[in-house]
Formats: C-alpha cells, structure tokens, sequence
C-alpha cells in the first residue's frame, strides 16, 4: 500500500474529481453507489488543526461556513484534504434543502452540514492513488462516529437500478455511481457517474425558438419573469398547432432584463407550461414542455 502512495504536505486547494451525467446507473459488483446530495462540492483542507474551506472553483469560503471549520479543525490527523457537499437538511424531512441553503450561509451558517464522501490527502500522504473503496474506509476512520457538522455519504455495492429507484421515490436529487477501484485523478471522469432524477414544474411560457433543422423550443420564465433555460417542445401535431396559433394571437415583447435571441417569437404573460427536467439544477436541464394552459 505504501509504495503506490505519494508522501506530500497539502498545502492548499486540489483540482476535484467530477461524474459524467448518464441515462440509467451502472449493473455490476464493481460499482458502488451513493446518495447525490443537493447542495454545494466543497473541499476540506485541515492542516495543524485549522481547516480551510474551497468551493468548487478554489474560492475560500472559510469564513461563510465557520461551524464546519471549527468541527474539521477538531479532526484527529496532522492534515487532511476531504471532498464532500455542504447541505441544509429539512428540518422536518432531513432531505438536503438548496433553495434554502443560499439564504442560511449568510443567516444560519450553523444549521449547514458538511457530508463527505472522498479523502484525497491524509497524514502527509497523496491517497489519491488508492482505489475508492479504500480512500473512503480511511474517510471514515477519520471522521469517527460522523455526527453533526461533518457526517459520511454511506454507499451500498448492490443493484444501482434498485437503489435509484428508491432515491427517486424518497424525492432526492439522484444517485452517484463509483468504480470501487478507482483513483481520484481529478477532473470529469467516467469512473463516477451521475445518474439524477426528474421533477415537473410549472413556468411561463415566454417565447418560442422555431429553427430550421433543430428542435422546437419553449422559452421558459418563472414568476419574477427571470429566464430558467429551454425545453423541448414535442408535442403531436395537433398540440403543436394549438400552441402555434397561441404564439401568434398572443404575440408580444421581449421580457424586460432578458437577452435577445435571434428568430425568437415572444408572447405576452399568461401561457403557463408544464416542464419536466432534471432535478437540482439552476438553470432547466434536459427539459420536454408536457403540456400548457392559460394562467
């Protein structure tokens, strides 16, 4: 184990490791599979029993989560570096709460847990090296019993299909598919994969995008009229033409704040749209219009 091992001093931000988003979880016993938590990657870099914490750009919010710090400083080890999401649990369903999370950094920054899932350098050693599955027993070991301010992403190495399923019925974000032997070499790998779940939400229709050769699109709004991103439209063709003739009997301005885009055909307020898309993202993603109706 030694040899396959680098001994370093971390001293600073180190580049994270990102999944490929995929269709459907991986089958077989060299995965194992995780809870994808909806929050913000955030990296732990504790050195002398003081803790540094980086966003997923290297920018130090040390200061913006002060609680966690000051449990990481508290850590058993000369230095480590650990990987993991920083949440707000629910305070009623303990699901990770994003929408409130944004507010409570700079209200409540101790209602916020850090869960980690990866260790990268420990004790003066690059482990990087080491297959998942052994980074993440010597995670473990180190964070103890993993209660309060820094708690573990545990995994299971059954059936991913089985386990996504049941993330997607509890109303989680989706699930992280990992090789068990895997080194952590930084950057977006295929030895993590991203399988997420979908939700449908209602916007505002505010416009469409009919180009030639390319799929239709709607233009989506929320109720400030800020834009959240596209959807497929893929409607049958007496759907399609109903929503036609909308757009061109309700025809109006641009939004106010909104960007132009070229061959866009605007409507005025009122066409609201069903959009199912993927979950915990802030901009729609992988997102089909279902169906629409006046407000």
């Amino acid at each position: 184990m030694r040899s396959r091992v680098t001994r370093l001093k971390p001293i600073g931000f180190t580049e994270f490791q990102f999944p490929t988003l995929v269709d459907n979880p991986p089958e077989g016993g060299e995965w194992i599979h995780e809870i994808k938590y909806d929050g913000y990657r955030t990296q732990i870099v504790i050195q002398n029993g003081m803790a540094l914490i980086y966003t997923r750009t290297g920018i130090d919010w040390t200061g913006k989560y002060p609680h966690i710090a000051a449990a990481a400083g508290w850590l058993k080890c000369r230095n480590a570096i650990i990987d993991g999401e920083v949440i707000l649990p629910h305070e009623e369903t303990g699901k990770p709460d994003f929408q409130g999370l944004r507010l409570q950094i700079t209200r409540k920054s101790e209602s916020l847990v850090f869960v980690a899932f990866d260790l990268l350098h420990l004790n003066g050693e690059d482990i990087r090296p080491l297959p998942c599955v052994e980074r993440r027993v010597a995670l473990q070991r180190l964070l103890g019993p993993a209660e309060g301010k820094l708690q573990f992403s545990h995994h299971i190495d059954t059936s991913g299909k089985a386990f996504f399923a049941a993330v997607d019925k509890l109303g989680l974000e989706g699930i992280v598919s990992k090789l068990a032997g895997s080194a952590y070499i930084g950057g977006q790998v295929k030895s993590w994969l991203k399988i997420k779940c979908y939700e449908e939400t209602d916007y505002e229709i505010a416009g469409v995008l009919r180009e030639r050769g390319k799929p239709a699109m709607a233009l989506m709004v929320d109720q400030e009229r800020n834009y959240v991103g596209s959807a497929f439209i893929t409607f049958k063709r007496e759907q399609r033409e109903r929503l036609w003739a909308r757009v061109q009997a309700k025809a109006g301005p641009i939004p106010k704040g909104m960007e132009p885009k070229p061959g866009a055909e605007w409507l005025k307020p009122g066409l609201v749209g069903r959009v199912k898309h993927l979950k915990g993202e802030e901009k729609l993603r992988h997102a089909t219009l279902k169906e629409f109706r006046d407000a």
